[in-house]
């Protein structure tokens, strides 16, 4: 079995391509979840989390800056979340379960703190849309990241 410094110490391909999964999947599920909006308004909506109502009123930057901004966020939550998988699948034992309070947490960080904290201000909370966004997090940023790490984690050296 894998120690878990050869985990971390060999984490960055993994996390590249994992962070662009999970992003990828997030992104593509707030388009199709919001499919009348469009994409463009999507992204627009992301950076106006920095740059507030210019976002739609600007150019094509500022569709550019939502997909940036939305990817950086993406790596953020996965590099934490597979960085912290040893220690946490030890201490909650099943990984789906540590899917669904990645997920959860990713939820919370997110809409009850930097939202909040940005240009954006307070997240639209209607209860449906709360769970739909929790369980969209759960699937894109949970299993992804726990279905890998714990591959990774197992996989003979």
């Amino acid at each position: 079995m894998a120690s878990t410094n050869n985990f971390k110490s060999n984490a960055l391909p993994t996390i590249l391509l994992l962070g662009f999964l999970t992003g990828t999947m997030d992104g593509t599920s707030a388009i199709l979840l919001n499919w009348k909006l469009g994409a463009e308004t999507i992204f627009r909506y992301i950076a106006s989390a920095l740059f507030g109502k210019a976002a739609f009123t600007g150019g094509p930057e500022m569709i550019v800056f939502g997909v940036l901004f939305h990817y950086c966020l993406a790596y953020l939550f996965t590099t934490i979340f597979y960085l912290a998988y040893p220690t946490c699948i030890s201490a909650v034992k099943n990984k789906y379960v540590l899917a669904v309070l990645y997920g959860s947490t990713a939820w919370v960080i997110m809409n009850l703190i930097v939202v909040p904290m940005s240009k954006i201000g307070k997240f639209p909370s209607k209860p449906s849309g709360i769970i739909i966004n929790a369980v969209v997090l759960m699937i894109c940023f949970g299993l992804p990241v726990v279905l890998v790490a714990s591959r990774k984690l197992l996989k003979k050296i």
